[in-house]
């Protein structure tokens, strides 16, 4: 079983990313190819397929009921809404480091102190959103998404160079 959803999981990751880059334009993607290589790590664009390619794969390892369907929604939402903010967070901290020059240490933890309010509004979204739905889940589908929380998110991670977004952000997966 562990297998079926790594394979899976590979084959959403894979798929997700195809349509970010077949939709771009030539001129689109020569720009975008510019950033990449001015700019090291995931782009925004990598980002949200990553977002949506581990919200497509949690849902499908869960194979939720008619009954759990009322509850996705709004876990979906809190999930969308941790990625963005962690995607604003990297970028950020990339737009400082490309100014350069001094940094204000007191404003780097003002700055730090914000982004740890808001990391833990988004997680507190999170759990609100998360408990009506775990509630009501079998024993199979929670067993699921313990095999999904351990094993499959590490490796969608580590696909997109995860060691350099945990420079930038101490974030846990969801």
């Amino acid at each position: 079983m562990a297998k079926t959803i790594f394979y899976l999981a590979s084959a959403l990751l894979v798929t997700s990313f195809s349509p970010v880059y077949a939709q771009s334009t030539s001129q689109q993607g020569q720009t975008q190819a510019a950033q990449n290589t001015s700019q090291p790590g995931p782009t925004q664009a990598d980002l949200k397929a990553l977002t949506d390619a581990r919200i497509g794969i949690l849902k499908a390892a869960l194979q939720l009921t008619p009954e759990q369907e009322k509850y996705w929604p709004a876990l979906e939402e809190a999930i969308r809404a941790r990625a963005q903010t962690r995607a604003q967070r990297i970028a950020a901290v990339a737009e400082r480091q490309a100014q350069g020059g001094q940094v204000d240490p007191f404003e780097l933890l003002r700055g730090r102190a914000d982004a740890l309010t808001q990391r833990g509004a988004n997680l507190k979204k999170l759990a609100d959103a998360w408990q009506p739905l775990y509630q009501s889940l079998d024993a199979d589908q929670k067993r699921r998404l313990r095999v999904f929380a351990a094993r499959i998110i590490p490796h969608v991670m580590d696909a997109l160079g995860a060691d350099r977004m945990e420079a930038y952000d101490e974030d846990d997966s969801d």
